[in-house]
Parts: C-alpha cells; sequence; structure tokens
C-alpha cells in the first residue's frame, strides 16, 4: 500500500531529515523534552513479581513496591551495547539508574515522540567504546522535527494501527517457525528410534527415555560401537614448537556445522598427532558447557586438524556396521529429549565425561537402515531448512518494511492524516 506525500516540502538543512513538510517545526530535541536519568535501584530492590514495574536501559527488569514516575513517558536505554533503544514506561513505574526517561517541555503525542526519537537512531551518539553510554547533552541538542499536535495524534494513531498488522504477520511467521521445529524434531524422533517401516515389529528397548524399538535392531551400548576419545588438554605452553597444527574449540563446533577457518594452532608432537587427528566421518561432540551432546561429522574441511579436550571424538570400530551420519542424529534426538542434562533440566550445566557418553544405549539398526535412515533424514530436513529460510526472510522484509513506515511518517516522507481506517 502506498501513502500520498505532503503537497509542500521545505529542507530542513539537518542531514539526517533532508526535506520535511513546510509548516513542521524545526527544532533541537531540547525544545521538546527535558531528557533526565531515572533513579537507582539495587538488584535485591527487583523482584520478579509486584507492584510496579522498573524499567531499565533494555526495557523491562522486574518489579518493585515504589515508583519513581506516573504517566506515560518515552525512556531511552543511557548504557550498554543497546543505549539509545527506546523502551515506553505508561503508569506508575520505577525508572532506574540505566534510563533516560524523556519528559516533554511542549505538548506532544507519547507514541509521536517514541518512534520518532527511535528513527534518529540514538546508538549512534553514543561514546566510549569499553561501555557504551548514551550523552544526553549530545542528544538533546540534535536537531529534529516537531508536527502540529493534532498531526503527532493522527501519525500515532497510523503508527498504532499499521504496526499492529505487521506484528501480527510476524507473529504468523514466528508460530510457524516453532512449529517447522517441533515437526522437524517428530521427524527425527520417528526415524532414529521406529524406523521407516509402520509394519515393522516392535520390542520393548528396556530403556524409558528410548521406548519400543523395532525388534530386528540392536540395542546396546556406546562403547560397543564406537571409540570415544576426549581432546587434548589446551596448554599455553605448547602454542609455539616445532609440530604446530589447527585445532578444534567448543565453539567451533555446533549443530551440524564445523568452522575450520582461523583456528588457533597448538604443538602436537608424533604421538599427539596419531592419537588425536580427525579423519572424514569423525563425529565430534561437545562435552560440556550449555549444550553437551551437540554435535557435527568432520568432512575433511581442510587437510589436517585436530580438536581440544572438551570435545570428543566418535569413531566407528566397524565403519561397515555403522554410520556416523545416522548416529549424528540419534544424539540431535538425545540432546532435544534432555538426555544428556542432569534430570532433563536444560537450566542445569552439565558435563557429557567420556566414561558417561559410553555407557549410554541407543538403538542401532542394520547397516543399510542406517545409511537409508540418514538419507531421509538429510532430504527431510532440507525441506525443512528451506521453508525455515522463507519464514525468516519474510520476517527481515516485514521488520524493514516497519522500520521504514515508521520512519517515513514521523518525518514527513508520508501523509497519513487522511489514512484514519475507523
Amino acid at each position: 500500500m502506498s501513502f500520498p506525500r505532503y503537497p509542500k516540502y521545505k529542507d530542513s538543512g539537518v542531514e539526517w531529515l533532508g526535506q520535511v513538510p513546510a509548516h513542521w517545526e524545526v527544532c533541537a530535541l531540547k525544545r521538546i523534552v527535558r531528557m533526565q536519568s531515572g533513579e537507582s535501584i539495587t538488584a535485591e530492590g527487583i523482584q520478579e513479581s509486584g507492584e510496579y514495574p522498573v524499567f531499565g536501559g533494555n526495557g523491562l527488569r522486574g518489579y518493585t513496591s515504589a515508583f519513581t514516575h506516573d504517566g506515560h513517558f518515552v525512556l531511552v536505554g543511557r548504557q550498554g551495547a543497546l543505549c539509545g533503544n527506546i523502551n515506553y514506561g505508561c503508569g506508575k513505574f520505577w525508572a532506574s539508574e540505566h534510563a533516560v526517561v524523556a519528559s516533554p517541555v511542549k505538548q506532544v503525542k507519547t507514541v509521536w515522540l517514541g518512534e520518532m526519537m527511535r528513527a534518529m537512531n540514538l546508538n549512534q551518539f553514543s561514546v566510549s567504546a569499553a561501555q557504551p553510554g548514551l550523552s544526553v547533552d549530545l542528544v538533546s541538542r540534535i536537531a529534529t522535527v516537531l508536527p502540529p499536535f493534532l498531526e503527532q495524534t493522527a501519525i500515532a494513531a497510523f503508527l498504532d494501527r499499521e504496526t499492529a498488522k505487521i506484528d501480527a504477520l510476524v507473529a504468523e511467521q514466528q508460530r510457524l517457525m516453532e512449529l517447522l521445529k517441533e515437526k522437524r524434531q517428530a521427524v527425527i524422533s520417528h526415524a532414529v528410534t521406529k524406523g521407516l517401516n509402520p509394519h515393522a515389529p516392535m520390542k520393548s528397548s528396556g530403556i524409558e527415555w528410548l521406548g519400543d524399538v523395532p525388534a530386528h535392531w540392536s540395542v546396546a551400548p556406546v562403547a560397543s560401537r564406537y571409540s570415544v576419545q576426549l581432546g587434548k588438554m589446551l596448554d599455553s605452553t605448547k602454542i609455539t614448537g616445532d609440530h604446530l597444527r589447527p585445532y578444534l574449540r567448543v565453539y567451533d563446533v555446533q549443530w551440524g556445522a564445523i568452522n575450520a577457518e582461523d583456528l588457533p594452532q597448538m604443538d602436537f608432537d608424533h604421538d599427539a598427532r596419531a592419537k588425536f587427528r580427525l579423519i572424514p566421518g569423525d563425529l565430534l561432540v561437545n562435552e560440556g558447557g550449555s549444550y553437551p551432546g551437540r554435535s557435527a561429522i568432520w568432512i575433511g574441511q581442510i587437510d589436517e586438524c585436530y580438536y581440544q579436550k572438551a570435545l570428543h571424538r566418535m569413531r566407528p570400530y566397524r565403519p561397515e556396521a555403522d554410520n556416523t551420519r545416522f548416529f549424528y542424529y540419534v544424539m540431535s534426538w538425545a540432546a532435544n529429549q534432555g538426555v544428556f542434562v542432569a534430570g532433563g533440566n536444560e537450566t542445569t550445566i552439565e558435563h557429557l565425561p567420556a566414561e558417561k557418553l559410553r555407557r549410554y544405549r541407543f538403538a542401532f539398526p542394520p547397516i543399510n537402515e542406517q545409511f537409508a535412515l540418514a538419507a531421509y533424514l538429510d532430504t527431510e530436513l532440507a525441506k525443512f531448512y528451506t521453508l525455515t529460510t522463507e519464514s525468516q526472510r519474510a520476517i527481515d522484509l516485514l521488520q524493514e518494511r516497519r522500520t521504514a513506515l515508521i520512519s517515513a511518517a514521523v518525518t514527513g516522507q508520508i501523509d497519513v492524516r487522511n489514512t484514519d481506517e475507523s
């Protein structure tokens, strides 16, 4: 949908504004609002629930029993990487010292004011690289526009209406992405625990979280099928030497993907090279941290590579009997089920030591089925990836349109005075 422009414009003399409606006032922001930091509050003074909300630099932080402001105000983030971001405080609330409260000195519509300040991209005026902070004095001197109050009201109503439509479309795409994620996990779960033959006789696996599996599958501990080798301990004294080789760290191994660029190097002598060298087809598994069990397959991105402690290398004893691509999907299913975290609680940081990983029992189909299941999952998950990518692209475009629409409305690049749908 296109919107008309105003009948007459003038040069604002301000680079970021350009041409503005001829009857709009151009003035420094301090002529419109007074900007002042909120009041200090301790972490102990903020609760998960309470009578009055507490707003910090990045929005709602929690609740407290007192308030500093009463009304409808624009709040600007004062510190941190997101300083300059815009939020709103409405009713009685506490504004912390990390939020700047914009109090009008002229009659303004709060939503128009907030969205106009958002369009100013205040983060660009942060100072100090170590801990970015907003210079209130600098921001107050920035020139902006001030439409007549009735036009501010029209712009605010327009933005409420149009952004609500866009937000609803974004929410639909986000719901779709969640459904795709759930469906993806369901497809993996069914494939690695039930197989592709719906008529296959079943048997109890004897494992509660595994349930029934096809009767002809083997249920066995990992140690009976795979060697599990923890990587080399990082030694700061070994970062120089005659046998420097690249090695992978935990964060180089993400789900299904391995970073092999700009890797650090460590000295690996002859015995260490024999023990820790990766070969294509090795499955690398995260030993600890926030996601134990996170896995990816080494495909030989570079000729010679090793791996650090905190990563397990899994290699089948008999490649003719086990396929690591299939077992990668088993690990994906198990990690999603919470098998590798304490009590299934994903908020608990757990480790997956080699002896524990070796004891886990899983279902292993015959090798021909392992290859068939891995190929099936590769194909099906590629479809989910395509659909998810399309949804994310739609979200990105909608959010770009939202930003552009807000900027155009608050700076007068479109005339929304006669767009009321009521």
